[in-house]
């Protein structure tokens, strides 16, 4: 049974292959037959005719020797015309059976082309089937983010709504206190002028009817006198309450605003073991920023957050608070000068104003056409935006709107401001410029060309000098009053991580750091150019890193959601 089976399997086998390999040829093969049978039919009247000539010769030759040979002769001659037009015919045949297997040879050739060109077009329609499979999982994942995106885009307004009502209330709310509150000191006024005039009357009167208490009732003048004096003070500081009230908001922040610049000037010291390490987000950890006037150091990422973290007691680390709002990776943070508010920019063309204490988003700034990278507070009511749309946009937050947009030309990883009114913007570019704005004109005022792309800015606390970070593993010390670089940072295992890696000077201006593609922290002295520390905990790149302003802690993070804080608690 199994010696059948086999010799079986291998009849269909190669009936099958026949089948297959003869089928391309049916007609070539068709073709040729019939000219074997056209061949073999002519050979075979060639073979009579030459028998019938033969014995026509052997005829004539009997007839001739008989005598009667001339009768004969001219059929002799018609036959012979006859065998030399059958050999004609035989010789065009050989001819048509030699171009037709050269026919049948270069059709054999063409078909083994089309065959090649066949397997061909099944390998690229097999690549295409695969192709359009991944787009048709892509277009459907796209369509499942879009529906959540537009049911989030759906609460987001709900609730924005429903803030602007809550505001609104509030609002009236707090007009019709305030007029009560002016009504009420109207009253005040009114019935003090009275009890004024009242105990006037009184003592004038006492003062007729009782002549002989004139030294008591002096005394009584005198103490009533006083007392006028002190009720007219009292009136005088109610209808000033309300004009106060509004002076001294701005007075305590003019007072922050003094303590804050009379904070003294930490020299920064080189950090050298980790004080903390811990998990900041789900994903990449895009940038790092320490608050001006507390030890909370910010944190954005590719989870769509940003998150607060309180370092300030001794070895631990606590979550002080998650903002949300954002529908794509955060980019950079930026926290005002008084800590209060905190700006974080996002791949979905938008940057997002926070509130420190509440954890409330107070504004959305939406109209870039591209990732918005950076994001960055010049003064208080004041937001620039840079993104890869080339444009820098300037936000008013007491208008919420976008007061000027810079063209730059090309995409914006970076920017700072060089002076405190921010009236002069610094950005830098993929086309390996760094721009130079006047908040007062539309075009750049000049520019300067590095090696590489610019991954990030940081200005000196004396905004003398310019750090930038470039692709072609350098970072470059820049002199803004000469606007010329003086010094360059590298060394052979120092590689830039990404295209938005962060460096940043140190409080003093004496170090900088960044981080690198291997995982380290890289601390350069700014006045000798030497490597002064390697600082190497985390696993994956870092990508951005921020100095404490006060402390001199450093705060690093990397693309494998690891936080480390470098230093001395």
């Amino acid at each position: 049974m199994e010696g059948g089976d086999w010799r079986n399997n291998i009849i269909n086998q190669l009936q099958t292959r026949n089948k297959y390999q003869t089928a391309a040829f049916q007609d070539v093969i068709t073709f040729q037959s019939r000219l074997f049978d056209n061949v073999n039919t002519l050979k075979n009247e060639n073979l009579q005719l030459t028998l019938v000539n033969e014995r026509i010769r052997f005829s004539s030759t009997d007839t001739l020797l008989s005598g009667a040979g001339g009768a004969s002769s001219e059929r002799v001659q018609a036959l012979e015309q006859k065998i030399l037009a059958q050999q004609e015919e035989l010789t065009s045949l050989h001819r048509t059976r030699g171009e037709s297997s050269q026919q049948i040879i270069n059709l054999n050739a063409k078909v083994h082309d089309l065959e090649k060109q066949l397997q061909a077009k099944d390998i690229i329609i097999s690549e295409n089937n695969a192709l359009i499979a991944s787009l048709r999982a892509e277009i459907q994942m796209y369509g499942t983010n879009m529906v959540e995106l537009e049911g989030l885009n759906t609460v987001l307004r709900d609730e924005h709504q429903a803030l602007q009502i809550a505001f609104a209330a509030i609002e009236e709310k707090l007009r019709k206190a305030q007029d009560e509150n002016r009504a009420l000191v109207e009253r005040l006024i009114k019935y003090k002028s009275k009890d004024a005039d009242k105990m006037n009357e009184e003592n004038e009167h006492f003062l007729k009817s009782s002549p002989t208490a004139f030294f008591i009732n002096t005394f009584g003048r005198v103490s009533f006198g006083k007392k006028s004096d002190r009720v007219r003070r009292e009136l005088e500081e109610a209808a000033r309450e309300g004009g106060s009230r509004g002076s001294i908001g701005s007075a305590g922040s003019s007072a922050d605003d003094k303590l804050m610049e009379s904070m003294p000037f930490y020299a920064t010291t080189l950090p050298s073991k980790v004080a903390l390490r811990f998990d900041a987000h789900e994903g990449d950890v895009n940038a790092v920023k320490w608050s001006p006037t507390e030890r909370i150091v910010a944190t954005g990422g590719a989870d769509r957050k940003v998150k607060l973290w309180d370092v300030s007691k001794m070895g631990t680390v606590e979550c002080r608070g998650t903002l949300v709002g954002s529908n794509a990776a955060v980019m950079s943070v930026d926290f005002d000068s008084t800590g209060a508010y905190i700006v974080g920019a996002s791949n979905d063309f938008a940057s997002r104003v926070w509130t420190v204490a509440d954890e409330r988003l107070r504004h959305t700034l939406t109209g870039h056409s591209g990732k918005v990278m950076a994001a960055k507070f010049l003064g208080e009511p004041t937001v620039i935006t840079g993104s890869h749309d080339r444009t820098l946009k300037i936000w008013d937050l007491r208008s919420k709107k976008c007061t000027e947009t810079k063209f730059a030309g090309s995409s914006c990883n970076d920017l700072v401001t060089s002076d405190g009114a921010g009236s002069t913007i610094i950005s830098g570019h993929y086309d390996k410029r760094i721009r130079f704005w006047d908040i007062r004109t539309e075009m750049s005022a000049n520019h300067i060309v590095l090696q590489g792309k610019v991954t990030s800015l940081d200005l000196s606390r004396d905004s003398n000098y310019l750090l930038a970070c470039v692709r072609d593993d350098t970072i470059q010390l820049i002199d803004l009053r000469m606007n010329t670089i003086v010094r360059s940072f590298s060394h052979e295992a120092f590689k830039v991580g990404c295209d938005f890696s962060r460096a940043a000077f140190g409080p003093g201006g004496r170090l900088l750091a960044v981080g690198a593609a291997d995982g380290a922290a890289y601390v350069w002295n700014t006045h000798s150019g030497k490597l002064e520390a390697t600082l190497k905990d985390h696993t994956a790149a870092v990508t951005a890193v921020s100095w404490h302003p006060q402390s001199g802690l450093l705060a690093s993070v990397d693309r494998g959601k690891r936080a480390v804080v470098w230093g001395d608690m």
